[in-house]
């Protein structure tokens, strides 16, 4: 009688740190099911285990909002602090200034960002803080029953809210405006291309400013809403074909017709095949114009609208020493008496 072979169990992919994919998540969602904010949340552990992202070296960072939440649910062995409603930029601020060895990641809203917190997002793009920052964007605030928030669209209506008389904020606009050197938007049913941008951001020396559609379904996903699923798969124009190349990887790129490449501190690569448009992403007037072009044709265009390299991040414009603040003894942070008696001589 012949014994039956048995069968080698696979063994389980790990990513550069040895990591399976699942040592990426975090707590069960509390939110609505099929929330496009569990899809970032996806996206992001996917992105961070690829990127093999060591999570003792992570801080997320929130405000208050059902996207507020969402740090809850990815990347559980990492730090985090849940900030009051939009001052998430100043405790992101503070928590990398004083160890600049960390990775910061801000979820936030368009509550959070784009009302009560737009004066310090603005001040956190002008420091170009190295985090990512990501705006979870569905036009209402969902966790106080669907309020219109300011990106929601004029002559949106929702069923409680009636119908918004105000012209919006545009997440990316306000981002331009301030001068942020990594610029985009995404749709929370594109798997693909978020999960690309998400790598890119991470791997941007500086802020990268990510605004995502992510439909509520709860208020704001019936059939007319601009920031529905149904909207956004009908209406979502992709400005390019993107790829993220890692510096680990062996860089080979493909032959595109009119392809757009940006290296990135680390040594990565964008690589940027253009779809419809002679799109380039460093051209910041064209991201001005194709930005306006697409809120006055009602379109959702997505890809990176914007990216520069060269500027300076907030740590290294302080120059900070190598050494996180954190880390430092006491005796290295205090001036010697004769320090100071130089000092007071030079005032």
């Amino acid at each position: 009688m012949t014994a039956t072979p048995t069968r080698t169990p696979r063994a389980p992919k790990v990513n550069l740190i040895g990591l399976e994919k699942n040592a990426y998540k975090g707590s069960e969602s509390t939110l609505c099911n099929g929330c496009g904010h569990d899809s970032i949340s996806s996206r992001i552990i996917n992105a961070a285990w690829e990127m093999g992202l060591n999570q003792t070296q992570v801080v997320k960072f929130s405000g208050i909002g059902c996207s507020s939440k969402t740090p809850a649910y990815f990347l559980g062995m990492s730090h985090g602090f849940n900030a009051v409603h939009g001052r998430m930029p100043s405790v992101a601020t503070g928590a990398l200034v004083a160890n600049r060895s960390l990775v910061g990641i801000g979820v936030s809203g368009d509550g959070d960002t784009a009302s009560i917190g737009i004066g310090q997002f603005k001040h956190l793009v002008r420091r170009n803080l190295p985090m990512v920052y990501v705006v979870e964007n569905n036009g209402v605030y969902g966790l106080t029953k669907g309020q219109f928030s300011a990106t929601a669209d004029k002559g949106q209506t929702l069923k409680y809210a009636g119908t918004n008389p105000f012209m919006p904020l545009d997440v990316c606009l306000e981002a331009l405006v301030a001068n942020a050197t990594f610029v985009a938007r995404s749709f929370a049913g594109d798997a693909k291309q978020l999960e690309a941008l998400l790598k890119a951001a991470m791997a941007h020396k500086g802020l990268a400013v990510l605004d995502v559609i992510s439909p509520c379904v709860t208020f704001n996903n019936h059939e007319s809403s601009t920031k529905s699923y149904a909207w956004g798969k009908e209406h979502e124009i992709p400005l390019h074909e993107l790829n993220f190349i890692p510096s680990f990887e062996e860089i080979t790129i493909d032959e595109y017709d009119d392809e757009s490449e940006v290296q990135l501190h680390d040594g990565s690569w964008l690589v940027l095949k253009k779809l419809s448009a002679d799109y380039d992403p460093t051209d910041k007037q064209l991201a001005y114009q194709t930005l306006e072009e697409a809120r006055r044709e009602q379109k959702l265009l997505t890809g990176i609208f914007y990216i520069e390299p060269e500027t300076l991040d907030f740590i290294d414009t302080l120059n900070l020493t190598d050494t996180p603040l954190a880390a430092l003894k006491p005796q290295q942070l205090r001036p010697s008496r004769e320090a100071l008696r130089a000092e007071l001589a030079a005032l």
